[in-house]
C-alpha cells in the first residue's frame, strides 16, 4: 500500500504569527483549543515553579 493510514501524526502545533486565511473555521477553533490547553499547561508550570521557590526561600528563612 502507498499510503499508510496506521502511521504514527505528527503531533497539532501551531506557529504564531502564521498566515490563518488558508485555515477553515474548524481548524481555527481547533487551534484555539490547542494553545488554551497550552496556556493551561504553562501556568500550571508556573504555579508549581512559585510553590516550589516559595518552599526553597521558606527553608532558607529559617536558618
Amino acid at each position: 500500500m502507498l499510503f499508510d493510514d496506521d502511521s504514527p501524526k505528527k503531533p497539532a502545533t501551531h506557529e504564531l504569527g502564521c498566515d490563518l486565511s488558508m485555515f477553515s473555521v474548524d481548524e481555527l477553533r481547533a487551534r484555539i483549543s490547542l494553545l488554551r490547553g497550552e496556556i493551561e499547561r504553562l501556568e500550571a508550570e508556573i504555579e508549581a515553579k512559585t510553590r516550589s521557590r516559595g518552599a526553597a526561600e521558606d527553608v532558607f528563612r529559617k536558618k
